[in-house]
This record gives structure tokens, sequence and C-alpha cells, in this order.
């Protein structure tokens, strides 16, 4: 689901709700003190539940003492947190 790929997260599962919980629970356990890179680069589906996931990563983040960033968010995620409202939360690398 998230593999450790040149000091990044790679996400490599897609994004939906069935994978929601597993995608957050290997967030937290790969998250260290410092910046924290999430590549979704190699994601190719993903729907509305990859807004909740990244921001259930972010409340994570500030626990474990990272700084998590965003890196190649797909499009549809990037326009639903657009229509939410939450762009601004969600830091870019």
């Amino acid at each position: 689901m998230i593999d450790r790929q040149n000091g990044r997260l790679r996400v490599t599962a897609p994004l939906v709700m069935a994978n929601a919980r597993g995608l957050l629970d290997a967030g937290r356990s790969a998250l260290q003190p410092g910046e924290v890179v999430f590549d979704f680069s190699a994601v190719n589906e993903a729907d509305s539940a990859a807004i909740a996931v990244m921001l259930g990563w972010l409340r994570a983040a500030d626990a474990a003492g990272a700084h998590v960033k965003f890196a190649h968010i797909p499009a549809g995620v990037r326009a639903l947190a657009e229509l939410y409202g939450v762009t601004d939360l969600l830091p870019l690398a």
C-alpha cells in the first residue's frame, strides 16, 4: 500500500473508500519525525476517501512530530479539495 522510496512514502494502492482504513493506518505507521512526503505518482484511482486519508495523516503527523507534504496529487482529488474548501490544508511538496 505504501512503500518507502527515495526518501518518500510512495502510495501504491488506489485511494478509494475500500482501502481508506488500511492506507490511513499504513501512513500513520510510516510517519517519522521531520519532513515526510507522500507521493501519489503511482495512484491510478482515487475518490473522496483520499481527502479524509490525507487529513488523517496530517493529524497523525502533528502527534508524531512530522511535517507532511503531498506530491503528485491526482487531478480529481485536487478538484474535490477545491470543492470542499480544504485545498489550503493540503501542503504540497
